[in-house]
């Protein structure tokens, strides 16, 4: 074992210990404090761009998006028992240019990103955004439905949904409303909308409150009931890089977001939340890499090596942290009750 797995081995043993023998206010103190730890090192979060993971409802499988910067692809990777499996390209992925996929909760569809052309043998569309014309790199979302074999032939959503070549980041509530980015006609800055599925037919896209274009707000997750909602945006004070921002419904609407602070947020982009099924773990996308201190000795810098090669190379990984701690703070903050169903 290298040092720095003995060092690791041993905050978690100290961690532990402290908030087993612990009075419980400190226990919760020391909870709320849990910084975010890579995901799936070397597997999910690998040497590619890694982002977005949307989770079967049991939590065993994952689809995520890998890429590079001519590649875009869904991939899927499955839990057992030595941790997840080596991920493949997901059946309905690999022919164009796929991301940001993201699960209905009831698992019974999933909507994602991609470049496909509207008709079979046509081609992508151009996109725009952040003020800029993209040739070849227009977006749509697009669903897949589950079937007793697995995934059916990809979808396109209604033109509704798709009316323009920029839409990105879809994400679904349970009643089957989605929410997703697409930039600001007037300012070209990113914006959160969402669409509410009624009678299986999706409903004009209405902009959320708080999004109304000033500046770039991105990657809506929504919790199933709609009660909450993480972002990211580069508000204040996230004005310099891209950070996460967490906003509460109630009955009179959408509250104010509140960012989630420097724990969770880190001075390179923070982006592309997603929750596991039971609501536990929040999951984000991060340039963050881990620090390095000097002196340090060449078995150090050998694991060094080898754990950038793995993954961590500034690019967008995959991190995860404890969910429920963050709401329960910022909750207190908004002054107002979140219900979990």
């Amino acid at each position: 074992m290298t040092s720095l797995g003995r060092v690791l081995l041993q905050s978690v043993a100290m961690l532990a210990f402290s908030v087993a023998v612990s009075p419980p206010s400190i226990a919760i103190a020391a909870q709320q404090q849990d910084a975010p730890s890579i995901f799936s090192p070397g597997v999910i979060s690998g040497a590619g761009h890694d982002a977005a993971p949307a989770f079967t409802p049991d939590g065993n499988t994952v689809y995520f998006g890998r890429q590079a910067p001519e590649t875009a692809v869904i991939m899927e990777s499955h839990r057992g028992v030595n941790g997840w499996s080596e991920p493949q390209i997901a059946s309905f992925s690999g022919e164009w240019s796929d991301m940001e996929p993201s699960m209905a909760p009831d698992g019974s569809y999933l909507i994602y990103v991609s470049n496909r052309p509207v008709r079979p043998g046509g081609k992508p569309g151009d996109g725009f955004y952040n003020g800029k014309s993209w040739p070849g790199k227009g977006s749509a979302l697009w669903r897949v439905r589950r079937t007793a074999s697995g995934w059916g032939a990809p979808e396109r959503l209604p033109d509704r949904i798709n009316r323009s070549t920029s839409i990105y980041a879809p994400t679904v509530a349970a009643d089957g409303s989605v929410y997703f980015m697409q930039p600001n006609s007037k300012t070209g800055n990113f914006q959160l909308f969402r669409a509410q599925l009624r009678d299986g037919q999706y409903e004009e896209p209405q902009p959320l409150s708080f999004s109304g274009g000033e500046q770039n707000d991105v990657d809506p997750a929504v919790a199933p009931d709609e009660s909450f909602l993480i972002f990211g945006s580069r508000r204040e004070p996230a004005t310099k890089s891209m950070d996460l921002f967490v906003v509460f419904r109630d009955a009179k609407g959408w509250g104010t977001p509140q960012w989630l602070g420097e724990v969770v947020n880190s001075p390179t982009s923070d982006a592309e939340a997603r929750f596991s099924p039971d609501l536990q773990t929040l999951y984000f996308s991060s340039e963050r890499t881990v620090p390095q201190g000097y002196p340090r000795t060449r078995e150090q810098t050998s694991a060094d090596l080898k754990r950038i090669a793995a993954w961590d190379n500034s690019l967008y990984n995959v991190w995860e942290v404890p969910l429920q701690p963050l709401l329960a703070k910022h909750r207190g903050k908004a002054g107002r009750e979140l219900i979990i169903k």
